[in-house]
């Protein structure tokens, strides 16, 4: 659809051309896709979600197994209230301990015990291979810097959101 709407009239929709369709449908469908891809094997081996593999592999990466819970739920692209049940699942199971931050009440930090690092490191292999397969091994060095850069570009919010 053709308007002669242009970004300083927001009443009306600027509709996408072909070639911005174009792009738009294959970023989404990769979107879409690429989350269930990686998830299935880990569900497979680890009997873990995508999430949850991520929320243990960043506490595991961090110094002394420990972050907070506020800065775990933007590294694992999860909301607080998502990550909590997730953290309460692992606390259950001997995975994750809570405990208020010793530098600042207000904050709850997430630590991985030993039995949870066990996991994770089981799980690892499963997703390695998954991000190898859907993903890395498809690509060449240029095609990995572009998708950076792409990336940090499209992470960016907008000052229009804020």
């Amino acid at each position: 659809m053709a308007t002669s709407a242009t970004p300083d009239s927001p009443d009306e929709t600027l509709w996408l051309d072909a070639a911005e369709k174009e792009t738009w449908t294959a970023l989404i469908s990769l979107i879409l896709s690429l989350p269930g891809r990686l998830e299935a094997p880990l569900q497979r081996e680890a009997g873990l979600t995508l999430f949850e593999y991520l929320t243990l592999s960043h506490v595991s990466e961090a110094p002394g197994r420990r972050l907070r819970m506020s800065e775990l739920a933007f590294l694992a692209n999860g909301s607080l209230s998502r990550l909590s049940n997730v953290v309460k699942r692992f606390e259950q199971r001997g995975w994750m301990e809570r405990s208020p931050d010793p530098d600042d009440g207000r904050y709850t930090i997430a630590s991985l015990t030993e039995a949870g690092y066990e996991t994770v490191v089981a799980a690892a292999p499963a997703h390695v291979r998954a991000v190898r397969q859907v993903a890395l091994d498809r690509l060449g060095a240029d095609d990995r810097q572009a998708l950076v850069r792409i990336a940090e570009k499209l992470r960016a919010r907008p000052a229009e959101l804020d």
